[in-house]
C-alpha cells in the first residue's frame, strides 16, 4: 500500500506521524489522514500508521477504506494492543455501513483482545468501555435486521392469503357472470370476500400486536448488571460471588479499588469469568436485541 517510488524511512515516517497526531488533536482530520499516508509510504510494515489513518478515516466517514486499512493493519500481525485497535476500527466501519453480522464478529475479536491485555497488565482497561458498547450495538443493529426480514416474511405471507381469496373470489364471480339475472349474487360475493379479506388483514395484525409490540418486555434481573443495570455482555464474578459486567466493574475499580457490595479490597486480578452466565446473557440478547437499550 505503499507509494513504489518512495523509499523506507522509518524515522522519516515518524516524522509525519507526529504531525498528522498534531493535526488529528486540532480536529483537521483531512490533513491528518495525508500525513498519515505519507508516513505509511516511509515504512509500510508499521501496522501502528494504518490504525492511525484508520482512525482519521473513521472521523471523514470513509468507511470502505477504513475497512481496507484495517484490515491490512491485521494482515501484518502486529502486537495485541495494535490488533485490538484494528478490530476495534474494523467494525466501526462495519457497522457504518450497516453490515452488522461482520461487525459483530469484528467487535467480539476487539473485546477478546482487549480482555488478554488487561490480564497481561496491559492499558487495555481504557478501551473496554467503547468496545462493549460496540459488541452490544452491533447485537442490537443485527436482531433489528432480522426482525425486519421477519416482518417482511409475515407480510409477504399476507398478502398471498389475500391473493388467493381474491383468486376465489374472482372464480365465483366469473361462473355467475356467465349466468344471467345474477348481478345481486355477484354483489354479494364480492362483498363477502372483501370482509374476509379485511379480516384476514386485521388477523394479521392483531397476530403481530400481541405476539411482539403488545408483549411485555422484561429484562430478566439476572441479565443486569447491578451497576450500570444494563444487560451485561461479559460478566465476572467477584469473591462474594456478586457478577458484574467486566466493564462496568472495571470503571467503579478505576474510582475505588473496593467491592461495591461488601466494601472489602477489590483488584483487577480478583475478578473471573461467569462463563455459565455469560452463555446465558448472549443467547438472551440474540432472541431479544431490543434490550440492549434497557
Amino acid at each position: 500500500m505503499a507509494g513504489q517510488d518512495t523509499p523506507v524511512d522509518p524515522a522519516k515516517a515518524l516524522e509525519f506521524k507526529e504531525k498528522g497526531n498534531k493535526c488529528f488533536q486540532a480536529g483537521d482530520f483531512v490533513a491528518a489522514e495525508s500525513l498519515y499516508s505519507k508516513a505509511i509510504d516511509c515504512d509500510p510494515t508499521n501496522p501502528l500508521l494504518y490504525t492511525n489513518r484508520g482512525l482519521a478515516l473513521l472521523k471523514l466517514h470513509r468507511f470502505p477504506l477504513a475497512i481496507t486499512l484495517s484490515q491490512h493493519a491485521i494482515s501484518l500481525s502486529p502486537p495485541p494492543s495494535i490488533s485490538m485497535k484494528a478490530h476495534f476500527q474494523l467494525a466501526q466501519a462495519q457497522i457504518a455501513l450497516h453490515n452488522p453480522s461482520s461487525a459483530l464478529e469484528s467487535s467480539k475479536l476487539a473485546h477478546k483482545l482487549c480482555i488478554d491485555e488487561i490480564v497481561a497488565g496491559g492499558k487495555g482497561g481504557g478501551s473496554i468501555g467503547p468496545i462493549t458498547e460496540l459488541v452490544l450495538r452491533c447485537k442490537k443493529e443485527l436482531w433489528e435486521q432480522r426482525e425486519d426480514e421477519r416482518l417482511r416474511k409475515r407480510g409477504g405471507l399476507l398478502e398471498e392469503c389475500a391473493r388467493g381469496l381474491e383468486r376465489e373470489r374472482d372464480a365465483y364471480v366469473s361462473v355467475l357472470q356467465a349466468e344471467e339475472g345474477k348481478e345481486e349474487d355477484v354483489e354479494r360475493v364480492k362483498e363477502r370476500y372483501g370482509q374476509k379479506i379485511e379480516e384476514l388483514r386485521r388477523t394479521f395484525e392483531l397476530a403481530g400486536a400481541v405476539g411482539e409490540e403488545g408483549k411485555r418486555r422484561k429484562v430478566p434481573d439476572w441479565c443486569l448488571d447491578d451497576i450500570t443495570f444494563s444487560v451485561m455482555l461479559d460478566p465476572v464474578v467477584t469473591r462474594t460471588g456478586q457478577s458484574y459486567d467486566r466493564s462496568s466493574i472495571m470503571e467503579h475499580l478505576k474510582r475505588s479499588p473496593t467491592d461495591p457490595l461488601t466494601r472489602e479490597p477489590l483488584r483487577v486480578e480478583d475478578l473471573r469469568p461467569n462463563l455459565a452466565l455469560k452463555a446465558a446473557c448472549e443467547e438472551f440478547l440474540e432472541e431479544n436485541g431490543w434490550a440492549v437499550d434497557w
